[in-house]
């Protein structure tokens, strides 16, 4: 058996604990066979030897900035058969002066929808929200998400810019309160693929704190889009 080679490349904002949030997934990488290098930066995006022999990256840089150069040669990678994937503002909220990234990715966070003005204290619990992953009929027969149901989770629940060149596997839908602005509820992708040239993009919007990586449907969302992302065959 050929041995994959996965990249994971973190930084950016530290509420996302990206160093943390990327060593829980490091055993699991290993024990699936693949040779894990790690990256505390975008510029290896730029050295064309060694994307061309990534088999995968995970990416864990909320918000942060990237060069033209550096997003060149990670959309080349791609294009070529690279897996990229990663979860919530590690990969749905970086480098956001970039629209060339958002077209790579093809969703983008606008935004965590709070509770109530009156409960809010000032910390990041303020958008800690009660909401429902549902999984699509797509994402039923998908191997990402076969075999899952509907979960809970009680966190961060993103809204989400997107495209029609993404393949939604599980949504959200944000209800519509009376201290909001919007007058119906909207549903945004949770969970989704792309498929851009010879490469595959996985994207999980939850995972904002550890706990959350933790939850068992979280963490298999991840962990199976890891493997479903990598290199195939057929783009070697």
């Amino acid at each position: 058996m050929t041995r994959k080679n996965a990249l994971v490349v973190r930084g950016g904002w530290e509420g996302h604990r990206p160093v943390e949030a990327t060593e829980l997934f490091l055993p699991f990488l290993r024990g699936e066979g693949y040779a894990v290098r790690v990256e505390e930066s975008t510029e290896v995006y730029a050295d064309s030897a060694e994307m061309a022999g990534t088999d995968l990256v995970v990416q864990c840089v909320t918000m942060s900035q990237i060069t033209a150069e550096q997003l060149a040669g990670l959309s080349a990678a791609v294009v070529a058969g690279t897996g990229f994937t990663g979860w919530h503002g590690g990969i749905a909220d970086s480098f956001r002066a970039s629209s060339d990234y958002l077209h790579l990715v093809g969703g983008q966070f606008a935004t965590h929808p709070g509770k109530e003005p009156c409960e809010r204290q000032g910390g990041q619990e303020d958008n800690y929200l009660p909401y429902t992953v549902n999984i699509t009929e797509l994402g039923r027969e998908h191997p990402i998400t076969a075999g899952l149901e509907d979960f809970e989770l009680h966190t961060e629940q993103y809204w989400v810019l997107h495209d029609d060149l993404i393949d939604v596997l599980a949504t959200t839908t944000h209800p519509a309160r009376p201290w909001q602005p919007w007058h119906r509820p909207v549903t945004s992708p949770a969970v989704w693929t792309r498929r851009w040239g010879a490469g595959r993009v996985m994207v999980a919007t939850p995972g904002h704190d550890l706990d959350v990586l933790r939850n068992p449907n979280v963490r298999t969302v991840i962990e199976r889009g890891m493997l479903w992302a990598t290199r195939t065959a057929s783009a070697s």
